[in-house]
């Protein structure tokens, strides 16, 4: 009995006992996931408070505000990385010039003789720019090929650490290599931030939602304003360049009376640069410390240009029309720049490509030096390239006109100003170290400026007016026009022992020469004549070889595939009905032949292998 009891207490222990109000917490428990179910709606359902049409506007002025970054950070990169050079080649090839520093420096290297292959280097190497620009910017991108440029440019500061024949000249070299291709990638970089700017503003409208081209002139206005901004920001390179020659380099240059002693006279009866030039210029030489101090400053700059264009510039294009980009075929990408030419708006536009870089070359060697520092001695030299720069920066506003004048009157205006002063030029001829003439020179410089501001600023706008639809292009149009400009400056390094009166001759010469093309060029384009494009491939991402080629044919433009283009397509149209009618018939085959098919399916495996002979077989037994 006791044993029974305590087996029933156990039983009773573990039992479990409904509680208290039972059905009460049941409803309550109901109640908690109801409440958990409707927060998770809330939490997930679309809120009130969010606009999607706010938020949409939000993201696309920040994508604006990006592309202004875009290009303030291009400018500032080109601007920086062409201080740098131009301040360091200054210094460099004033203190080679120097006798004395030569010898006692370095007396066995023959620097003079560097100096000048340096050059040849610098000035001749860009002729070959256009057979490999257009493969280097489609292979690494716009923005990676600003980067690599801007990484030679450093190369070339750091090999002044070590002054020899086989750092100096390969570093020139490399220079020459990259130079028409950085401008090229600049040119087609602003040009591509103004049409994606474009695109960010008008994010509503359908043909940028389909990204398909940009009607005709709505980007303009982008063009205009950003290549302005850029020409403001890069033509302060002048003056940043003289930062090393003014404030270090200056103090060692000796008076007038030692440096113009032999000179006889200046400006437009000489022949050369500065006939009578004294061999030593400097009243005692920069310690070595010093001028080490000036190259690392300069090789830092070099750093942070180079970080800028890595890290501050974003893309030109989306990855998929990079790849497209590339995907045409290197063989049409080597090709399509000479195609190019056909096009007449670009061949009556090569003689301002000509004298664009005929003119800031000439500004910079020519007249600061044969009418500058002839006349107001080395010193001075600083001081005309200063002003010069300003005077570019400055005018460089007033492109920004062209948003309310027709197009033509910024390169009219700025021709107009260099044919004034090339005729003042060639009746000007100041006695040497007369100071009086600072005043007249550095109001030439200034004028000079103004004429290089409206020409240069006013040619890239112009070709990103013409091309602003046509953006698979624009890097190949860039690279003819900054390759044009490179053999423009190859063109003053030969004629440096040339008389001045000869040179303004041809500046002269090549200017009305430009004038009237581009007169021309407008006459024709109001008249509405076609202008003829070469056509670009389509992409082809699995290509092999050249295969592409017999598809593809680039030597024809898109007014005369007309008729081939529809030859073709009946042709296609042919084919794709009689492979219908074939793939019909062979169902039915299938369908009446039932096992023989089959049989004849699995044994078709065989046949392969066995080079054919089962196959044979086969139709036999059909037969």
């Amino acid at each position: 009995m006791a044993a029974r009891d305590v087996e029933e207490e156990f039983k009773d222990a573990h039992q479990i006992v409904a509680p208290p109000n039972g059905d009460a917490n049941e409803m309550l428990a109901v109640g908690q996931e109801d409440n958990m179910q409707g927060q998770m709606e809330e939490f997930l359902g679309p809120q009130a408070e969010y606009n999607e049409e706010e938020e949409e506007r939000k993201y696309y002025r920040r994508k604006r505000l990006g592309v202004i970054k875009n290009v303030l950070a291009a400018s500032i990169g080109a601007m920086i990385i062409y201080s740098v050079y131009m301040g360091l080649l200054q210094m460099q090839l004033i203190l080679h010039y120097d006798m004395t520093y030569r010898e006692v420096k370095y007396s066995n290297l023959g620097l003079k003789d560097i100096d000048r292959k340096m050059l040849r280097g610098i000035n001749v190497t860009p002729i070959l720019g256009l057979l490999y620009t257009p493969i280097l910017i489609r292979f690494l991108g716009t923005k990676w090929m600003m980067f690599l440029a801007s990484g030679i440019y450093a190369f070339f500061v750091s090999t002044n650490y070590w002054e020899r024949y086989y750092t100096l000249v390969p570093a020139a070299v490399a220079i020459g290599v990259a130079i028409v291709p950085l401008w090229a990638s600049l040119g087609n970089y602003i040009t591509r931030m103004a049409q994606q700017y474009y695109e960010y503003v008008n994010y509503k409208e359908e043909h940028v939602q389909e990204q398909k081209k940009i009607p005709k002139g709505a980007c303009h206005k982008y063009i205009i304003i950003f290549q302005s901004v850029f020409s403001v920001i890069f033509h302060l390179s002048f003056v940043f360049a003289e930062f090393p020659m003014s404030l270090i380099l200056n103090g060692y240059i000796l008076e007038n009376d030692h440096v113009l002693c032999n000179v006889k006279s200046c400006g437009a009866e000489i022949s050369g640069l500065i006939p009578g030039f004294n061999t030593t210029v400097l009243r005692s030489l920069p310690q070595s410390m010093k001028l080490i101090i000036v190259e690392s400053v300069l090789m830092v700059f070099a750093f942070i240009s180079m970080i800028i264009f890595l890290v501050l510039c974003g893309a030109a294009y989306r990855p998929t029309e990079e790849i497209d980009l590339r995907s045409i075929g290197w063989g049409n990408i080597f090709q399509l720049p000479f195609k190019h030419l056909r096009d007449y708006r670009l061949r009556l536009l090569c003689p301002f490509f000509i004298y664009s870089g005929l003119e800031m070359l000439f500004a910079i060697t020519g007249f600061t030096l044969s009418y500058g520092v002839c006349t107001l001695g080395l010193q001075k030299l600083w001081l005309l390239i200063v002003v010069y720069g300003l005077s570019c920066s400055v005018f460089s506003f007033l492109s920004l006109g062209l948003l309310s004048l027709p197009r033509w009157v910024c390169l009219a205006g700025g021709a107009a100003v260099h044919w004034v002063l090339l005729v003042v030029l060639m009746v000007f001829s100041p006695p040497p170290q007369h100071l009086v003439y600072e005043g007249p020179l550095l109001m030439i410089s200034v004028l000079w400026g103004l004429g290089t501001a409206l020409n240069k600023t006013g040619v890239s706008i112009l070709l990103g007016i013409l091309y602003a639809e046509e953006k698979e292009r624009l890097d190949f149009v860039y690279t003819i026009y900054h390759w044009l400009q490179a053999i423009a400056i190859f063109v003053v390094y030969l004629w440096s022992d040339l008389p001045m009166r000869a040179k303004l001759a041809i500046l002269l010469a090549t200017l009305l020469l430009a004038c009237y093309c581009y007169w021309v060029m407008e006459r024709r384009i109001a008249k509405k004549e076609r202008h003829r494009l070469p056509r670009i491939p389509r992409p082809r991402h699995k290509v092999k070889g050249y295969r592409y080629l017999e598809e593809g044919n680039s030597d024809e433009s898109d007014s005369e595939r007309s008729e081939e283009d529809d030859e073709n397509d009946d042709e296609e149209q042919l084919v794709n009905e009689f492979g219908a009618e074939d793939m019909e018939a062979e169902r039915q085959d299938v369908g009446a032949q039932g096992a023989d098919s089959l049989r004849a399916r699995r044994k078709r495996p065989e046949s392969h292998q066995h080079g054919g002979e089962d196959s044979h077989v086969t139709e036999g037994q059909r037969g």
